[in-house]
C-alpha cells in the first residue's frame, strides 16, 4: 500500500514538473498577444501581422514611426510597471504571510501620491507653472513612497504584536496620505490639481523611452537579488519557529523582502502613478496557476502583472472612444471587488 502511495506521489510530482512549464509558456503567449494588440490599437490601427512585420524591419516607414516612437514606450512602460507591482505584492505577501498585503494596501502608493502633490505644491509659481523640471516628479514620488514605507514599518516594529498589524497601519497611513492629497489639491491652483489628478489616476499615456530605460534598469538590477530569494521565500512560508529550525534568518529575510518590495513599488508608481491592486491580484492568480513554490510563482506573477497593466491600458483606450480612461481606474474596478471578497473570506475563516 505504501509503495502505491509513493508511486502516486512521484507521478504527481512528475506531472507537476511538466504542467508548470506549460502553464508558464501559455501565460507568456497571452502576454505577448496582449502586447501586440496594445501596440496595434490606436487612432491609426495597425493589424497584428503588420506589427510583427515592423518588428522584423519589414513594415512601412509610417508604421515603424507609429510603433517605435509612440506606442512601444507606452506598452513597455506598462509591462515594466505591471511586473514591478506584481513582484512587489508577492514579496510583501510572502514576508507578512498575509494574502491581503499589497503596495496599495500598505500605503506605499498613497505615500508616493503625496510626494507628487507636495512637489507640485512647493515648486509652482504664481502663474501656476513649475519652476523646476517635471523630471524631478518621479524622485518626489519615490521619496514619498519610501518615507511612508518606513513609517509603516516603524509603527509595526514598535507595536510588537505581530506582522498582521502592518496591514492596519498601512491602511491608516494610506488614509492619512489620501486626505492630505485631497486638501492640497483643493487649496492649490488649477495647474497643480490637474497635474496631480492625472498622476493619481494612474496612466502610461505620457510614456517616453527615458522612462522605459529607468524602470527597466531598476527591474534588471533587482533580478540578481530576486534569484537569491526563492529558497528563503519557501522557508518563510512556514511559521517563524519552523523557519528558524530550518536555518532561516527570519528577520533579515523579512527586511530584505520588504525593502525590495518598496524599491519596486516606488520605481513603478513614480512613472505610472497610482495603479492599484495589481500587486494584490497577480500573486493570487499566479499561485492558483502554478502553486506556491517561489520560482514559478515569481515568473508567473511578473507575467500576469505585466499582462494586467498592458491590457488595462488597452481597454482604457478602446472601450470608451474618444474618451481615454486611466489605467488605474480599470485595475481598480477589477481589483477592489476581489479585495473585498478576500477580506470577507478571511474574516469568515477567523470567525
Amino acid at each position: 500500500m505504501s509503495d502505491m502511495v509513493a508511486h502516486n506521489m512521484a507521478g504527481a510530482r512528475a506531472t507537476n514538473r511538466l504542467l508548470v512549464p506549460a502553464i508558464l509558456l501559455a501565460t507568456l503567449a497571452v502576454f505577448l498577444l496582449v502586447m501586440v494588440l496594445s501596440i496595434g490599437f490606436g487612432s491609426s490601427p495597425i493589424a497584428p501581422d503588420r506589427v510583427i512585420s515592423a518588428f522584423l524591419g519589414l513594415g512601412s516607414r509610417t508604421e515603424q514611426l507609429i510603433i517605435f516612437k509612440l506606442r512601444m514606450p507606452r506598452a513597455l512602460l506598462a509591462m515594466e510597471a505591471g511586473a514591478c507591482l506584481a513582484l512587489a505584492g508577492l514579496l510583501l505577501q510572502t514576508a507578512t504571510r498575509n494574502p491581503l498585503a499589497s503596495p496599495s494596501i500598505l500605503g506605499i502608493v498613497d505615500g508616493a501620491a503625496l510626494g507628487v502633490v507636495v512637489f507640485l505644491f512647493l515648486f509652482s509659481n504664481e502663474s501656476n507653472a513649475l519652476v523646476v523640471s517635471v523630471n524631478w516628479q518621479p524622485v518626489a514620488a519615490a521619496i514619498g513612497a519610501v518615507c511612508f514605507a518606513l513609517v509603516v514599518g516603524g509603527l509595526t516594529w514598535l507595536d510588537r504584536r505581530g506582522l498582521s498589524r502592518m496591514i492596519l497601519y498601512g491602511i491608516a497611513m494610506a488614509a492619512l496620505a489620501s486626505a492630505m492629497v485631497t486638501i492640497m489639491i483643493i487649496i492649490g491652483p488649477v495647474y497643480r490639481a490637474t497635474q496631480a489628478l492625472t498622476w493619481l489616476a494612474g496612466s502610461v499615456y505620457a510614456a517616453h523611452w527615458n522612462d522605459v530605460m529607468i524602470v527597466g534598469t531598476v527591474l534588471v538590477l533587482t533580478l540578481p537579488l530576486l534569484t537569491l530569494l526563492p529558497k528563503d521565500m519557501d522557508q518563510l512560508a512556514m511559521d517563524d519557529q519552523s523557519a528558524r529550525a530550518s536555518g532561516l534568518a527570519v528577520t533579515p529575510t523579512f527586511l530584505a523582502l520588504v525593502a525590495l518590495s518598496v524599491v519596486l513599488t516606488a520605481t513603478a508608481v513614480s512613472f505610472v502613478g497610482g495603479i492599484a491592486f495589481v500587486g494584490l491580484l497577480a500573486p493570487h492568480a499566479a499561485r492558483l496557476m502554478v502553486g506556491h513554490r517561489a520560482v514559478p510563482t515569481m515568473i508567473a506573477s511578473a507575467l500576469i502583472g505585466a499582462t494586467i497593466v498592458v491590457a488595462a491600458d488597452l481597454l482604457g483606450r478602446v472601450a470608451f472612444v474618444p474618451i481615454e480612461v486611466p489605467t488605474g481606474a480599470i485595475t481598480a474596478v477589477i481589483g477592489a471587488p476581489y479585495f473585498l471578497w478576500l477580506l470577507i473570506r478571511r474574516s469568515r475563516s477567523h470567525a
